[in-house]
């Protein structure tokens, strides 16, 4: 239901409600069937939208739809995933830490353990040799 929708239901409420008292007996009997035939044509919500509703104000005559004692699972919807996404994005940086480490730790290691001065492998020369020498 678009707002237009919505603003006109209001006025026409609002009309209903300043005359209720003039309305003649038959046109309430009408309005209060039409209301009940309405009201059982409605799409009956699901028990899962019903479980994630919030309350309504009282003010507008709706009732909270879901038990008290599953409202709290409502209000978790949008932080249950927010959480888990950030301990993923935490579990998914360590590991990349680690796996960055281990590589560092394996090329310092295979560089110590070669027979070749370190100067060497800062040479220009020393590295188009390797280049050529991979070909």
């Amino acid at each position: 239901m678009n707002t237009r929708e919505l603003n006109f239901a209001y006025k026409i409420r609002h009309a209903l409600n300043e005359n209720l008292d003039h309305l003649p007996r038959s046109t309430a009997d009408r309005l209060a069937a039409a209301r009940k035939a309405a009201v059982s044509r409605k799409k009956q919500e699901s028990a899962l939208r019903a479980l994630f509703t919030r309350p309504v104000l009282a003010s507008r005559g709706a009732t909270h739809v879901s038990g008290g004692r599953l409202a709290w699972l409502g209000r978790m919807g949008l932080a249950v995933p927010l959480i888990a996404v950030a301990v993923g994005l935490a579990g998914i940086y360590q590991f990349e830490q680690q796996r960055r480490i281990s590589d560092t730790a394996e090329l310092d290691a295979e560089m110590l353990a070669d027979e070749l001065p370190i100067s060497a492998y800062l040479d220009q020369g020393f590295n188009t040799f390797l280049a050529k020498r991979g070909e």
